[in-house]
């Protein structure tokens, strides 16, 4: 039979089986068999026939047919026999062919594998790698005890091979031994081990996978590993950075301290303070408080994260970029358990990304989203309209959701978020529905500033015609009620009406136990609804029974007069009810409230145990605790523990020894050159530093002779670039420390006379410029080169590190250039033209020079006309900070008291000016003073923690500030339009302060000039729920207009529109006797209008209207206005 006749025959047999049809057999032989069997039958006679042929082609048409058969699911267990018979081949193809199938069925076949296994053995000596695995994967899966020593033989061997494929399969095959036969574990714990030394990528997720099966405590393996495993994780596959990723997370938690252990040391710093002020009690009092502080502050050490702990962090970072969602979740939950506060909210953006993905994945990610935003809900506030559901989410992607935005919810966006919950209630989807009324309900118990708007759109959704949504409706209401019951009596009456109608047990049993609970409110309706009850009682649920029998209990209580009959009939049909719990509660109720001779003390409690007052029920995130669970895992996701889950170690109190970790470098790799050296000595510091406090830019810059002002600005400029503790930067400041070090070696190259000691010399300029002595020498070079690196040093503080670092190398490159040579005259011509050259190619880095020192306007103008001029600006360009001058109205804060600073004092005020480096930051004014005898020095930022969203430009480094002097700072801080505070560490040489700035809503804007046509065009647009508005009488020294422009400008950073009279006339008409004064500003975040009207009426009275399209903003600006005009 030729090859195509076999295989037509075959194509049609399967097209008939998958059909379902029955065949006849076409060969005469098999004339009386049953169609479909008869066809199998002969499909694999044909199978069999060409397997056992002596053509190589037809063997492998063959076996290509059978792995098809098995991709579909078919079974071809029948095959095995003439399968194994090739295992010998020498073709590769049909090898690979074969060990495929005999990985499949050799678990089902054990007895026909074993005749094999001489063959497997002689295939682990193969020079083709793909067949010594093959042959391995083979072995391995047959799954008899008595092959186990040469399975470990097998793997032994192909864990010292040299191929990283073999190496990958041995380790796959160490799990499937251990399950086989766990007293091999010690010996392959060795293999284990040797095989965490490989350094390939392919080998790397196999082995850690097969660590977590067998041996996940002994974490010794992993101490001379971390290092290589954290370097190798950004090429491993996938699915092996999914298990690294997660092994390592284990590890860290055990090996490294609580990043965010300062963050319990900041509110015993505070508790700390208040005892301090608070102590006029007695001496024994007071000597306990003093232990306390003192003990507080010898805990307080300041928290440095391990070089190995950042080293994690930075490496795993990248992988939120992965397009595989189990790796963006693996190092989201690395994040979420081990990175500092600060950090944490890059996950953010990835995980919302993964939203974009199938619902499957939306699923997990939104569990771990709901489990994350309870305890760090800023982290996924910027991102909130990326939650909304859409009408084509299936419900349980609806339902989580739902439970996010519910998380998320805070005074700034609950408006925005029930105006979503409006839209949802009108869905088809009625377990949505039901959902979404119970949002509603926790946002008005968590925020209590919208309970009663919560409470009456539940109270409107009562009329709603469908009986569900009423129904939850009717739950909720019962739960927020019981928070304020006096105050709404009415809901209880609406809510009594609607036992005709509501049909749902759980609604019904909901409104009489309200009834019942609150029955001293509604004292003539609650009678007739027991009295209805009494009447459909046998018809009703066991539930709502029940609640009739408490509601006539404790209506006999409290109105026996009218309800005593009505509740001995309750009771009597509730006696020979069905149910025995009924027929219990009615015995039990009748003993307590009707007493009798037989009945005992407890009668005469039975107000007491009726009528008690009962706690409102707290109404919380079924996502609560679930975060004891490790995010991302089965458990999880399940909310209970899910065999093989390992729980997630707590952190240790003190720091394990770092040095487990350390390699020894063997002999040869040691460099012997001396450049090397020197390379070696320049990135010393770098390597040391374990938080980046100084940074590598901090070595490129000191290799020009500077001054010590440059120096400090640069410093200082390291800082804030490192402060962030991103990684990316860290990365790409190694990176172009390197270039530079290559550069160096270049120009030392090209200057072959230029002595070694120079070379040192300059690389080590920051400890020659401590030293006074020399700072004199280098004078005549700083003056020459001043400007130069003045514009360097500009160039650091812009937002793209690239650019600044290549302007860096240029400025660096010419400074060498100046200083080999005698500064002749025509060595400065040239200077000249470089700086022209720098200029016109880095023209986006360098900031405009500053402006000269303006003297304040208000000492020769008056206020109002000054609060006019604050908001025209005549020019683009940006004043830097070093123009910013506080006026004399703006308001001094306390940053930090003298006593507490022990003789520092800060404050800090708003200067209102423009911050130069970033115009969406808020410049903050800084006044140091020092009022100790001795000097204080390097006072700087360290530590900042933000908000989501929020940002900080720290203040360059005070490096001395002498005893009883005083000096200012500038400093931007990006609030994102709230009036959250920012909270950072202010340190000097000797201290640390935790202080916070928190900005009044006022500051939080910037004046704009607009004219009143403008005005009330823009006003217009801003109507609705983004106009509030409040009638107020004013102060009576506030009557005039003057007063008025004064307070409200002081209160809010605003400028007033220029304006005549209401109406737009012509001049000769006289002013009105009530004037209207406009204010706009734009909030400095989002430059979202804010828009104020002052409308002046007879005898003080006025009108206060405030439009802005951030409603939280306009509500705190209109008290705090309100308060300045009526004060």
């Amino acid at each position: 039979m030729s090859t195509a006749a076999l295989y037509n025959d075959q194509g049609a047999a399967e097209a008939a089986v998958e059909a379902g049809q029955e065949t006849t057999p076409t060969s005469s032989s098999s004339g009386a068999a049953f169609g479909l069997f008869s066809t199998d039958f002969k499909k694999n006679e044909d199978l069999k026939e060409m397997l056992e042929s002596n053509k190589e082609s037809l063997k492998l048409e063959a076996m290509k047919r059978i792995v098809q058969l098995i991709s579909k699911g078919k079974n071809a267990s029948e095959l095995f026999p003439a399968i194994v018979k090739n295992v010998a081949s020498k073709n590769i193809e049909l090898k690979k062919l074969v060990y495929v199938y005999l990985v499949r069925y050799a678990e089902e076949q054990q007895d026909l594998a074993l005749l094999s296994i001489s063959t497997f053995q002689r295939a682990l000596k193969d020079p083709n790698q793909f067949i010594r695995a093959s042959a391995l994967r083979v072995l391995s899966s047959i799954r008899v005890p008595i092959i186990v020593p040469i399975m470990m033989l097998a793997i032994k061997e192909a864990a010292a091979d040299l191929s990283p494929y073999v190496r990958k399969t041995s380790a796959h095959a160490i799990q499937k031994l251990h399950s086989l036969d766990p007293d091999q574990k010690e010996q392959l714990i060795e293999v284990i081990e040797k095989l965490l030394k490989d350094k390939s990528t392919l080998v790397a997720g196999s082995v850690v996978m097969a660590f977590e099966e067998v041996c996940p405590d002994r974490i010794d393996l992993i101490h001379k590993n971390y290092r290589k495993l954290c370097n190798l994780l950004v090429d491993v596959e996938e699915w092996g950075q999914v298990v690294i990723i997660n092994m390592l997370t284990r590890y860290a938690r055990t090996q490294f301290l609580n990043p965010n252990i300062n963050e319990s040391l900041l509110e015993e710093g505070s508790g700390g303070e208040k005892m301090f002020y608070g102590s006029d009690e007695d001496e024994d009092e007071d000597e306990k408080e003093k232990k306390a502080e003192a003990a507080a502050i010898a805990k307080r050490k300041p928290y440095v994260m391990d070089p190995d702990h950042r080293l994690l962090l930075r490496n795993t970072k990248p992988l939120l970029q992965s397009r595989n969602a189990a790796v963006v979740m693996a190092v989201a939950q690395l994040y979420f358990h081990l990175a500092p506060k600060a950090e944490v909210g890059v996950i953010a953006k990835a995980l919302v990304r993964l939203l974009r993905s199938h619902s499957e994945v939306q699923f997990v990610v939104l569990q771990n989203v709901a489990t994350m935003t309870i305890k760090r809900r800023g982290m996924f506030e910027p991102y909130l309209k990326s939650f909304y559901i859409r009408s084509t989410d299936p419900t349980q992607i609806k339902v989580l959701k739902l439970e996010v935005l519910t998380n998320l919810a805070n005074e700034t966006n609950i408006s925005t978020i029930l105006r979503e919950f409006q839209t949802y209630i009108k869905s088809m989807d009625k377990d949505f529905v039901a959902a979404t009324i119970q949002a509603i309900g926790r946002c008005a118990t968590n925020i209590g500033e919208v309970r009663d708007t919560c409470l009456n759109g539940l109270v409107q959704l009562l009329s709603n015609r469908d009986e569900l949504v009423v129904a939850e409706s009717v739950v909720v209401i019962k739960k927020l009620l019981q928070m304020q019951p006096e105050k709404h009596s009415d809901i209880i009456k609406h809510m009594a009406k609607l036992t005709d109608n509501i049909q749902v047990p759980m609604a019904r049993a909901s409104i009489l136990w309200l009834i019942g609970e609150y029955c001293e409110h509604v004292p003539r309706i609650a009678p007739d609804v027991l009295r209805k009850m009494a009447k459909s009682f046998t018809n009703e649920e066991d539930i709502v029974k029940l609640q009739i029998i408490n509601l006539a209990a404790k209506l006999y209580l409290t109105n026996s007069k009218q309800t005593k009959l009505l509740t001995q009939y309750v009771l009597n049909l509730a006696k020979y009810d069905q149910n025995y719990d009924i027929r219990d509660r009615a015995r039990f109720v009748r003993q307590l409230i009707v007493p009798t001779e037989k009945s005992g003390a407890l009668s005469k409690y039975a107000k007491k145990l009726f009528l008690a007052l009962k706690p409102a029920p707290v109404l919380e995130s079924p996502f609560k605790d679930r975060d004891h669970f490790q995010l991302g895992s089965l458990s999880h996701l399940l909310n209970a523990k899910a065999g093989g889950y390992q729980e997630l170690p707590e952190w240790p109190e003190a720091a394990p020894d770092p040095s487990v970790r350390n390699v020894e470098v063997p002999e040869w790799t040691k460099c012997s050159s001396r450049e090397k050296r020197k390379e070696k000595k320049v990135e010393k510091p770098f390597y040391s530093d374990s938080e980046g406090e100084s940074g590598p830019t901090e070595s490129a810059d000191s290799e020009s002779d500077s001054a010590s002002t440059t120096d400090s600005a640069s410093a200082s400029v390291s800082e804030e670039s490192e402060s962030g503790l991103e990684s990316e930067s860290e990365e790409e400041s190694e990176t172009e420390e390197e270039e530079e070090d290559k550069k160096e070696k270049k120009n030392q190259k090209k200057e072959p006379k230029k002595p070694v000691q120079e070379s040192e010399s300059e690389q080590s300029s920051e400890e020659e410029d401590r030293k006074p002595e020399k700072r004199s020498k280098k004078l005549k070079s700083d003056s020459e080169s001043d400007s130069v690196e003045d514009e360097g040093s500009e160039s650091e503080s812009s937002p793209s590190e690239s650019e600044d670092f290549e302007s860096e190398a240029v400025v660096t490159k010419k400074k060498k250039a100046a200083e080999s040579k005698p500064p002749s005259k025509s060595v400065r011509k040239e200077e000249k033209k470089e700086k022209k050259e720098m200029s016109l190619l880095d023209l986006d880095d360098f900031e405009p020079t500053p402006s000269p020192q303006v003297t304040p306007v208000n000492t020769l103008l008056s206020n109002s006309l000054a609060t006019d001029l604050e908001g025209l600006s005549l020019s683009d360009s940006i004043l830097s900070p070093a123009t910013i001058i506080p006026s004399g109205a703006l308001k001094n804060y306390e940053l930090l008291h003298r006593i507490t600073g022990e003789g520092l004092s800060v404050e800090y005020c708003f200067s209102r000016q423009p911050f130069s480096p970033d115009a969406n930051m808020v410049a903050v004014q800084l006044q140091f003073t020092n009022n100790s005898t001795s000097d204080t020095k390097n006072l700087h930022m360290e530590d900042v923690r933000l908000q989501s969203g929020m940002r900080v430009k720290e203040f360059p480094e005070i490096e001395l500030l002498p005893a009883g002097e005083m000096t200012s700072a500038v400093m931007g801080i990006d609030f994102c339009d709230s009036t959250q505070a920012a909270n950072f560490q202010l340190c000097s040489h000797t201290k640390k302060f935790f202080v916070s700035i928190q900005p009044p809503v006022g500051e939080l804007m910037r004046p704009v000039f607009l004219t009143e046509n403008e005005f009330k065009k823009e006003q217009g647009q801003l109507m609705g729920m983004n106009e509030i508005t409040e009638k107020l009488t004013l102060d009576v020294k506030c009557r005039n207009e003057h007063a008025i422009v004064q307070r409200v400008t002081t209160a809010a950073n605003l400028s007033r529109v220029p304006c005549g009279s209401d109406k737009e006339c012509s001049p000769p008409v006289p002013p009105p006797d009530y004037p209207v004064h406009r204010f706009a500003g734009r909030t400095v975040t989002s430059s979202s209008l804010v828009l104020v009207t002052v409308a002046t009426r007879e005898e003080g009275a006025a009108q206060l209207m405030v439009n802005c399209e951030k409603m939280v903003i306009g509500t705190m600006l209109v008290k705090d206005i309100l308060l300045a005009l009526t004060q």
